[in-house]
């Protein structure tokens, strides 16, 4: 009987057993299409908020630029930008298209004192032929050509840079890469704001502007439809932890404190870092009302992706975990995916909004052309999304970028505060320290 019994215990026990595990198995799968409905949901508002919050960042970013250009010309600073030499360091490296048509722009500056710098490594470079033309051209604008092979670190920009600023007569110093077309009251207004001691650096959001066919349009849909609205986005919610090479104006006495040139020769993303060695100095960052052009030359999908992954990875390296949730700001191929998981009306009136949305925010980016925009573009961005999502997925793969003809490390970077000199301890003003400003912000992330 014992044994009778004891068979019968563990029958019941398997029966049980058995009964438990056919639950767990039938919840399980009929949990799967709620948990992709409510996967693919959360997806397509993540992706639809973004875009309409991006609406929002835009224009509110022009109301604010417009506000600043409008208070400016009736400031102080403004008075003051106008009196202050200026020398702008602009560092070249071969005849790329456009250059002529950049760097004249900077020739023809209202300013009434400035100085420009054009810095080559070697004295071969097909620049230089572009530099001698507009020495020519504009006689009486103090144009100097600086040829100087030192490298200084890997990063050879910086480097040139290093070896152009010797040169620099003024203390109020303006940076902008080769490829940047500016205004003629350019230098005026992206000035304006180091009259405030507690102003670290100045910079500048920029227009992508397509020169050699389909691809260099989608470059520029990478700029002004991704990464512009990204910054309008991070600077709505309250961060200043951007620089650009489009633009970085600073005094010299910021540029010391933030441990110099020399900070940055083995740094990849030298704009951003030199911002944030002045932000962990103390001091603010403020983004100018002033929206440069920037050329957009890929002629090809294979250049584009090396040019975009580049930007992408160093970006990552900068902001890692911010960087991870990117993809939401990809709002077409986004919203598709949380369609396809959840394909019921009430995701589909949420994708119907997201795309609107975007579709809004492309237009609203056009106001800042010049020239025709082609009808069929707006036709590109969800390829243009797409494709960057691509690029998104596969930086996540590794660190290493081209640049020109260099292979770098996105994520070798040297981000330790330098060490202050005395000699800029004696210069720092004791009004260096952050005071309240509509630009003085905390630094959630960053787009650099």
């Amino acid at each position: 009987m014992r044994r009778n019994a004891r068979n019968h215990d563990e029958n019941h026990a398997k029966t049980a057993a058995d009964i438990v595990k056919f639950t767990l198995d039938t919840m399980s799968v009929s949990m799967i299409p709620h948990l992709s409905i409510l996967i693919g949901t959360g997806l397509a508002a993540a992706a639809a908020g973004y875009a309409c919050f991006a609406v929002y960042a835009v224009l509110n970013g022009v109301r604010r630029a417009s506000d600043a250009a409008l208070q400016g010309l009736r400031s102080a600073a403004y008075i003051c930008a106008v009196s202050k030499p200026v020398s702008v360091l602009k560092p070249l490296c071969g005849d790329e298209p456009g250059l002529y048509d950049n760097l004249r722009s900077f020739c023809v500056q209202s300013h009434p004192a400035y100085q420009l710098l054009f810095g080559v490594r070697e004295a071969g470079d097909d620049a230089i032929a572009v530099v001698q033309r507009l020495q020519a051209e504009f006689p009486a604008v103090d144009i100097q050509l600086v040829i100087d092979p030192q490298v200084h670190g890997a990063n050879l920009k910086v480097s040139n840079l290093l070896n152009m600023l010797p040169h620099a007569r003024h203390d109020w110093l303006v940076l902008a890469d080769s490829d940047i077309g500016v205004s003629s009251d350019y230098l005026t207004r992206v000035t304006a704001p180091l009259a405030d001691p507690g102003v670290g650096v100045v910079t500048c959001l920029y227009r992508g502007v397509p020169r050699t066919g389909l691809w260099s349009r989608f470059g520029a849909l990478f700029i002004d439809d991704w990464f512009a609205p990204s910054v309008q986005v991070s600077h709505a919610f309250g961060s200043t932890r951007f620089s650009f090479g489009s633009t970085i104006a600073l005094r010299r006495d910021a540029l010391e404190a933030a441990g110099g040139f020399e900070a940055l020769n083995d740094i990849l993303a030298d704009d951003f870092w030199l911002g944030e060695f002045t932000r962990l100095r103390g001091l603010r960052t403020v983004l100018s009302d002033v929206v440069v052009t920037t050329d957009v030359t890929d002629s090809s999908l294979a250049g584009l992706w090396a040019h975009e992954l580049r930007w992408l990875r160093t970006i990552r390296a900068a902001e890692p975990a911010g960087f991870a949730f990117t993809f939401v700001t990809f709002t077409f191929p986004v919203l598709a995916v949380g369609l396809v998981l959840a394909h019921n009306a009430f995701c589909l009136g949420i994708a119907v909004i997201g795309a609107g949305a975007r579709l809004v925010l492309h237009y609203l980016q056009r106001q800042w052309r010049l020239e025709p925009t082609p009808a069929y573009e707006a036709m590109l961005v969800p390829l243009r999304e797409s494709l960057l999502l691509a690029e998104w997925a596969v930086s996540q793969t590794g660190s290493r970028v081209r640049w020109r003809n260099q292979i770098l490390d996105a994520t070798a970077e040297r981000v330790t505060l330098p060490p202050l000199s005395t000699q800029t301890l004696r210069n720092s003003s004791p009004n260096s320290s952050p005071t309240s400003s509509p630009n003085s912000f905390p630094n959630p992330d960053s787009a650099s």
